[in-house]
């Protein structure tokens, strides 16, 4: 069975205070820009683009280029939010031909100490979804030497790995095949930002 290396490297700012990890991104037959969160039908960028601008569709190219993301807008609001990107996956094998978490096998997880040793202000991991959490754990659980808990959705647990103290939160998938609506899984995404006027708004 044909092993699959991520496509992307990962995006880590210097700023990054908040580093994204998802499992591993779906075919590139289901991308609509070359980025997080590519697949059309996956409402990452527009929880974001409720939580800051109370718009679900400010991430969208719009009419003239249907069913795509702006990723050029995307960059920049990363960039100055301070938010980093990758999956905890490096390389793995899908035992059927779709994006399902569920039919993943992860071959080579990925190295996080490597990635928050590139920005130094980091604390914050965010997992998207239920594989990437159950591979973060492992991983965490190893970096620090004893078994650490997930946390509940929409919650967090501090830990002490790779020199430094992070938090480590659980947010739902962004999926559309995870059964709640979008503005509820915003609900828990603004739990993370606050400040954001949708997160001054709920």
């Amino acid at each position: 069975m044909e092993t699959e290396s991520h496509p992307l490297e990962p995006f880590l700012p210097s700023n990054g205070r908040t580093l994204f990890l998802g499992s591993f991104p779906p075919p590139r037959a289901r991308w609509s820009m070359d980025f997080f969160y590519p697949n059309w039908i996956n409402d990452f960028w527009r929880i974001m683009g409720l939580l800051f601008h109370n718009d679900r569709h400010h991430f969208e190219c719009g009419p003239d280029a249907p069913k795509t993301f702006d990723r050029e807008r995307i960059i920049a609001f990363c960039r100055t939010e301070g938010l980093a990107f990758f999956d905890t996956a490096r390389r793995v094998r899908r035992l059927k031909a779709n994006a399902s978490d569920n039919f993943l096998e992860i071959v080579e997880p990925t190295d996080v100490g490597s990635l928050l040793a590139r920005m130094p202000d980091c604390t914050r991991i965010v997992t998207t979804g239920g594989k990437a959490s159950e591979t973060l754990q492992r991983t965490l659980s190893d970096a620090a030497g004893l078994e650490v808990e997930q946390p509940e959705i929409g919650g967090f647990t501090t830990l002490v790995a790779y020199g430094r103290t992070l938090q480590w939160w659980r947010m739902p998938s962004t999926s559309r095949a995870y059964p709640l609506k979008l503005e509820k899984k915003a609900e828990y995404y603004a739990r993370l930002f606050p400040q954001s006027p949708y997160g001054l708004l709920s």
